[in-house]
């Protein structure tokens, strides 16, 4: 998000995504002060991005359930998501963040559109639980 130059972009609302981000990222930076790749990835995008030190320095922390966001895909155009997250209570730490779409709606049929292609993209591979067939498919390319 900090450090891809199309990333402006691909959020509807980058100037939210990014002070959101930053401050979930905020938020588990507390809950673990002492996880070293948490605390490399501070100090990288401290470092590589401006954007990043601003909205650091500003010390926001909050913790988003659930709300809205707006994404402009390369395929399919914009996306407006509700998002929920939920806490997997028999793993403290672990979440799962769902996104869905208004049904009916232009971000319900793009999501559609996606599956679809995604799917048929899928077809002409092989399964994942054959990895000599997903091996020599792969070495094919």
């Amino acid at each position: 998000m900090f450090l891809d130059p199309e990333a402006p972009n691909f959020y509807g609302d980058w100037d939210r995504a990014a002070k959101d981000c930053v401050a979930i990222l905020r938020s588990e930076a507390g809950r673990h002060p002492h996880d070293r790749e948490l605390s490399d990835l501070v100090g990288q995008l401290a470092t590589q991005s401006e954007d990043f030190r601003g909205l650091w320095a500003a010390h926001n922390v909050r913790l988003h359930t659930k709300g809205i966001k707006r994404f402009n895909h390369p395929i399919v155009g914009e996306l407006e998501l509700s998002f929920d997250r939920l806490e997997v209570m028999a793993d403290p730490g672990l979440m799962i963040v769902a996104y869905t779409a208004e049904p009916g709606s232009r971000s319900a049929e793009a999501l559609a559109l996606l599956a679809s292609w995604a799917a048929t993209d899928e077809a002409g591979r092989p399964a994942p639980s054959d990895p000599e067939a997903h091996r020599a498919g792969r070495d094919a390319l």
